[in-house]
């Protein structure tokens, strides 16, 4: 089963994120702010590490940009795929996010069927994306 760890400081959204996800059928975790995850990271270094990272962009101590970066330096991890989720909509703030290594940026709210549909398919499960497409269509 795939493990996705969810990075927001809202608690309402690191919940509602959870669910969406996991109702899919992922595990899911979470973290407060970008340096609660590297902590947690390091900390579970020589254990099988996160398959993808749903990552807000403004958190306090270490915001979503600068997570990614020091994400992207890590040996063992710096390939996962990371869903930069933000309140901010302009183009400039999508272009940011991938510029820091996010392979995906959503405007938060993220409506439920983008989120588990980008998931899905950065996870490279093909089942869960298609029942979700078809579900977004309807």
């Amino acid at each position: 089963m795939n493990r996705i760890l969810v990075i927001d400081d809202a608690a309402t959204v690191r919940l509602y994120h959870r669910k969406l996800l996991g109702d899919a059928g992922w595990h899911t975790e979470e973290a407060s702010n970008g340096v609660e995850a590297l902590e947690r990271l390091h900390a579970e270094a020589g254990q099988a590490p996160f398959d993808l990272y749903v990552v807000d962009v403004n958190m306090p101590k270490l915001d979503g940009y600068g997570f990614v970066r020091e994400l992207r330096r890590l040996p063992l991890v710096h390939q996962a795929p990371v869903v930069m989720v933000s309140t901010e909509a302009q183009a400039r703030d999508a272009s940011a996010a991938l510029d820091a290594g996010a392979n995906v940026y959503l405007v938060k709210p993220a409506r439920p069927g983008a989120l588990v549909l980008t998931a899905a398919l950065l996870l490279g499960a093909r089942e869960i994306a298609r029942t979700t497409a078809q579900g977004v269509q309807r």
